[in-house]
């Protein structure tokens, strides 16, 4: 059966890890799973991740992060835009999360970022998660 929603389940499972508090969590590899997991290794809610290949299309391993207390630094991460509903945002409109606390994690042309990186680079793009 064919998912309809692959970047949905990425989330769905992060989700899923941090609330049980497991240290790594398994994903199906895609090249926009790999940009959105650099995107979260580089803002630090993940400390690192794996491309392993296998004989299909390879497992991405995100290996989660918590602080003294065991609690997931990754409060929340919600889909924003869906394959029934784009969410495309001008470079005006890109939004803030948490007031700054946040990220948006947008698909530009210039590739996936953050929402402080596309201001700067004065790009918009599709809006593809929230995490904070």
């Amino acid at each position: 059966m064919s998912m309809t929603d692959p970047i949905a389940d990425m989330l769905t499972r992060i989700r899923n890890a941090c609330h049980a508090r497991h240290r790594k969590v398994d994903v199906p590899a895609s090249g926009l799973k790999r940009e959105i997991a650099r995107v979260l290794a580089e803002n630090r809610f993940i400390d690192n991740f794996a491309c392993i290949e296998d004989s299909k299309q390879g497992v991405l391993r995100l290996y989660l992060r918590y602080d003294k207390d065991n609690a997931s630094l990754i409060r929340g991460i919600q889909r924003v835009s869906t394959p029934g509903l784009r969410d495309y945002a001008s470079k005006d409109n890109i939004p803030r999360v948490l007031r700054g606390l946040g990220i948006a994690i947008v698909s530009t042309s210039r590739g996936v970022m953050t929402d402080q990186e596309a201001r700067r680079a004065g790009v918009g793009g599709e809006v593809l998660c929230k995490v904070w």
